[in-house]
């Protein structure tokens, strides 16, 4: 029987694709499903059994899925549990055991990413609901933890309200400007912009480094240089990557609302330092930490961060609105998706917390890297048009809905085993057993949320770009 060439170049170019996923990683036939959830146990099975190739129809699955996920259990959870209502605010802790802990300090960070999360959900959906607590969280923010004698945020405030960490932690006053600029895209109030821009003058006048290019990471109350060590909890090193990229991203957002030329400025010189000094062109793994030189300090990698980043990097440069720059960010963000893919990522679909250049260091698998990779791999499709960077989302978010979706309680598992087994509880060294978090100074809904809403609007263009519709 005589074949058509059509249909022995389509094999091909199908079997290519497999044995592209097989190498890599992506693809693994043998691999025992690791879901209790039967839907969930048949989509991560699906994934290994062939390319996903992105039709409306697998598209338009991916957005249905992430828009449940968000409205039906995310939103839904903090809407229900993270109110204090007895003293304003939000609550400091609550634990896997769903027991509400506020003898602790609450941080800016939960409040700001609360703030952002809500914001940017009214702006999709318009449910008042979501209004009403975005309005929440910005009275929480404006009256307990802006500093109204030096400028910026406190990073902490005690359980009655008086600021405790009265330090300036740029990675924090950069989350205040990406969700007072979001709060600001909703509602138009003018306030909310105007403490946003003062954050960043702050920051441009006090924390630039004006020989090296890039911020500090943590000033005094007054804005000043102190020398010694920091009271830094992303470590003590003169830089890090992770404030870094925050501020990206808080730059991003307050240039959609205020497109000052000294901010356009201030951002270009920020995309440049990732591309030049943040991102490793050896690897396409970002430096974690950096003397004030951007002498690299270490060699750990973080699989999260990466691939965080290159989705970021895009969107930044896509709204700052210079071609050139975004064709170079475009490429970065396709070497740090294909090298995630190949090093940060198990067989379930899972990313791993981190590594360095002799291989795996923590096989954990906490919550927020996941929900980075399924946009981050998405973004990568988006670029490329490379299936195997599809089915790397999809198989990103079939792990979660599989093992990281917490159906009892709501919300997420904030960190699983390697095998798949929530990590309920943290065993100090000291012998002292606390549970882990369900909300926390960093346990909160952007990540989560975020990347339901990312996926949401990503699968419309792509799906739109299918049909051949504007």
């Amino acid at each position: 029987m005589k074949i058509a060439p059509r249909f022995c170049l389509l094999a091909a170019f199908l079997m290519a694709l497999v044995l592209r996923l097989a190498a890599d990683g992506t693809f693994d036939p043998h691999h025992p499903s690791l879901s209790s959830s039967p839907a969930a146990r048949t989509r991560i099975n699906r994934a290994e059994a062939q390319p996903t190739l992105a039709s409306p129809a697998v598209l338009e699955d991916l957005s249905r899925r992430a828009n449940q996920e968000l409205r039906e259990n995310i939103l839904p959870f903090w809407l229900k549990n993270a109110r204090n209502t007895e003293r304003g605010g939000f609550h400091s802790f609550i634990g896997q055991d769903m027991k509400v802990r506020d003898t602790l300090p609450r941080g800016a960070l939960l409040t700001s990413r609360i703030l952002w999360t809500f914001s940017a959900a009214y702006r999709h959906y318009h449910d008042p609901t979501y209004l009403e607590m975005a309005r929440w969280a910005y009275r929480d923010l404006a009256d307990n933890f802006i500093d109204r004698e030096h400028g910026g945020l406190f990073w902490s405030i005690t359980p009655a309200g008086q600021p405790a960490g009265v330090h300036k932690q740029i990675y924090g006053q950069v989350f205040g400007i990406y969700a007072l600029t979001e709060y600001y895209r909703v509602t138009n109030e003018q306030p909310a912009l105007d403490q946003a821009i003062a954050i960043y003058r702050l920051i441009d006048a006090h924390a630039r480094d004006a020989q090296n290019g890039g911020y500090a990471e943590v000033l005094n109350r007054e804005w000043q240089h102190e020398p010694g060590p920091k009271n830094n909890p992303l470590g003590n090193a003169p830089k890090s990557q992770n404030s870094h990229i925050h501020i990206l991203e808080g730059f991003t957002n307050l240039l959609r609302v205020w497109p000052d030329a000294g901010l356009r400025e201030r951002q270009h010189e920020l995309i440049e330092l990732t591309l030049r000094r943040i991102i490793d062109p050896r690897t396409h793994h970002l430096v974690l930490f950096m003397q004030n030189d951007w002498t690299p300090i270490g060699d750990d990698i973080s699989y999260g961060h990466d691939i965080e980043l290159s989705w970021l990097l895009v969107e930044a440069a896509e709204v700052l609105g210079d071609p050139a720059l975004l064709v170079r960010a475009k490429q970065a963000a396709l070497d740090i998706a294909r090298v995630t893919q190949a090093e940060g990522i198990d067989r379930d679909g899972g990313v791993f917390n981190e590594g360095n250049p002799h291989g795996l260091t923590d096989t954990n698998k906490d919550w927020w890297p996941q929900a980075e990779a399924a946009v981050g791999f998405l973004n990568a499709y988006e670029i490329s048009h490379d299936p195997a960077y599809f089915a790397a989302s999809v198989r990103s978010w079939d792990f979660i809905e599989a093992k990281f979706v917490d159906r009892k309680n709501g919300d997420w598992f904030e960190a699983l085993a390697r095998d798949g087994t929530p990590q309920l509880e943290i065993r100090a060294t000291n012998g002292t057993v606390s549970p882990h978090a369900k909300l926390s100074l960093w346990k909160c809904p952007y990540h989560n949320g975020r990347s339901c809403l990312e996926l949401i609007e990503r699968t419309h263009r792509l799906t739109a770009a299918a049909l051949g519709k504007p």
